[in-house]
C-alpha cells in the first residue's frame, strides 16, 4: 500500500489527539522510511520486474529487516518506548506501536507471497495487487475514511491549518495516480533517493499544518468524544 499507509497515520489522531500528526504518520509509514536505507547498505534487495504484479513493476526479493512481521514488532516497540520517553504520552505510545505493526498487516493485503514473518522465514501475501482496480479502490476508501477521522478530530485556526492540509490530501492522490500511469523505472536509484527525499518532505509538511489545527471542542484530549 502507499496511501492506506497514510490513512492510518490520519486515523490514529483520534485516538492520540496530543500527539502531533508527523510521528503517527511516520508510524505507520515506519518500514518504507527504513527500507530505502537498507537498499542502499546492500542489506535488502528489490528488482525492477515490470509484470511481477499488474500494480507495480517492483520485486520485492530480499526485505526482513523492514518488513518481516517480527522486525515490525522490534521497530514499534523501540518506536513506541523512545516517543513515550520524550513525551511522556501513554496514548500517542500506543498508537505508535499499533501504526507500525499496521504497516505489515496492510501489505500483508495487497502483496503478492513477499511479505516475511521473520528474517528467513515463510512469505505470505493475499495479492490484491494482481488487480488495478481493486487496489485503487480499497486505498481511496481506506485514505477517506482516514482523513475523515482526522478532520473530525481536528478544525484549522487559520489558512495554513485550511489549505495545507487540503493540499496535502490532493498532494496523495495525485503521487497515487500518478505512479500507477508512469513508466517503471529504469534502475533502483530511481526509486531510492526520489523516495527519501519524497518521505522527508511529507512528514515536514504534515508537522507543519498540524501544528495550524486544534482539537474539536467535542474531542478530550485522552482521545475521548464528551
Amino acid at each position: 500500500m502507499f496511501i492506506g499507509h497514510f490513512a492510518v497515520g490520519f486515523a490514529a489522531k483520534r485516538f492520540a489527539p496530543r500527539a502531533s500528526l508527523a510521528p503517527l504518520l511516520a508510524a505507520a509509514l515506519f518500514p518504507d522510511l527504513l527500507w530505502p536505507w537498507l537498499l542502499l547498505l546492500g542489506w535488502e534487495r528489490v528488482r525492477i520486474d515490470p509484470g511481477n504484479t499488474v500494480f507495480t513493476p517492483l520485486d520485492f526479493a530480499y526485505y526482513p529487516w523492514s518488513h518481516s512481521l517480527l522486525m515490525c514488532g522490534v521497530w514499534a516497540s523501540a518506536f513506541a518506548w523512545i516517543y513515550h520517553r520524550m513525551a511522556h504520552y501513554r496514548p500517542g505510545a500506543i498508537a505508535i506501536w499499533i501504526g507500525v505493526m499496521s504497516h505489515w498487516v496492510l501489505d500483508w493485503v495487497t502483496h503478492r507471497p513477499d511479505m516475511p514473518l521473520y528474517p528467513g522465514g515463510p512469505r505470505l501475501g493475499l495479492g490484491l495487487w494482481s488487480s488495478v482496480t481493486g487496489t485503487m479502490v480499497v486505498e481511496i476508501l481506506v485514505l477517506a475514511i482516514g482523513v475523515g477521522m482526522y478532520a473530525r478530530t481536528t478544525r484549522s485556526v487559520d489558512r495554513i491549518g485550511r489549505y495545507a492540509f487540503l493540499l496535502y490530501v490532493v498532494l496523495l492522490l495525485v503521487l497515487y495516480v500518478g505512479d500507477r500511469s508512469s513508466a517503471p523505472p529504469a534502475r533502483v536509484a530511481e526509486i531510492v533517493w526520489p523516495g527519501i527525499i519524497a518521505e522527508a518532505t511529507l512528514l515536514a509538511w504534515a508537522w507543519w499544518f498540524d501544528r495550524h489545527r486544534a482539537l474539536r471542542p467535542s474531542v478530550r484530549s485522552d482521545g475521548q468524544s464528551r
